[in-house]
């Protein structure tokens, strides 16, 4: 196992357990103990983790919802395989609205440069990205730029919604369970999510496994909301055949 992919998975197992300790971690992977205190010195200053006496607790545990760069760095190959996925969820043309998030991120690094879209964003970043494709309408939500997501949150970026029909939203989640729908740390972007999907027909949320039974302050949605969800392989087909009983397609890549 590369030192990355065991990294990911002391990931998964913290916010699964909700704590892990250096000793378990080296007795599983067959690793000395200074190798895994290496493993969590490297995703505590990702932003994930944060060490405590003898291992380490989820950056959740302690109400901090992890920055943007940080998400980014983690599950790379899966958020990648789920963006390409979500391709096929594309209309011919028409309009899409993409949620700021690491996921959705990679979901406009690959959108086709053959088809005519309108694309809505709340984030500056992707804003900067689309412009550049002549094959794309760019719409910019303004409002309150949140530094930690880099989404524009607030009423400047919720009332355009309110005048909009868009035929598919792509959506980033912060915790997805089926009791609590899908939530984020932050009641602002809550509200922002909700205003997307209730100005599209369809939506589709992109989400990679670690966020499956997480679940956050903040609920903007129920499963029954969305069409289809997309996830990766690392997602229990038992836990994805109760999903999609709670109403969205689920789709493992």
């Amino acid at each position: 196992m590369y030192a990355e992919e065991r990294q990911q998975e002391i990931l998964r197992r913290t916010r699964e357990a909700g704590r892990v300790d250096v000793m378990t971690l080296a007795e599983d992977y067959g690793v000395t103990m200074e190798t895994i205190r290496r493993d969590l010195t490297v995703l505590e200053r990702s932003g994930t983790l944060r060490r405590v006496h003898g291992g380490a607790i989820p950056v959740e545990r302690l109400g901090f919802e992890p920055a943007l760069a940080a998400r980014d760095a983690v599950m790379t190959a899966e958020k990648e395989r789920i963006a390409k996925a979500a391709l096929a969820e594309l209309p011919a043309g028409g309009s899409i609205v993409i949620d700021a998030g690491s996921t959705t991120g990679r979901l406009v690094q690959v959108l086709p440069s053959d088809r005519e879209l309108t694309v809505i964003v709340n984030s500056p970043p992707l804003a900067t990205v689309l412009a550049t494709r002549s094959n794309l309408n760019v719409i910019m939500l303004g409002g309150r730029v949140r530094g930690r997501t880099l989404a524009t949150v607030d009423d400047w970026a919720m009332r355009p919604l309110d005048r909009l029909r868009v035929d598919v939203a792509f959506m980033a989640t912060n915790g997805c369970s089926v009791e609590a729908g899908l939530t984020t740390p932050d009641p602002a972007e809550a509200a922002i999510k909700s205003a997307m999907m209730r100005a599209s027909r369809r939506s589709v949320v992109l989400t990679d496994h670690t966020k499956v039974g997480n679940d956050y302050l903040a609920r903007f949605a129920d499963l029954a909301d969305v069409s289809v969800l997309i996830t990766d392989t690392g997602l229990d087909v038992g836990l994805a055949t109760e999903l999609a009983a709670a109403g969205p397609e689920v789709i493992r890549v």
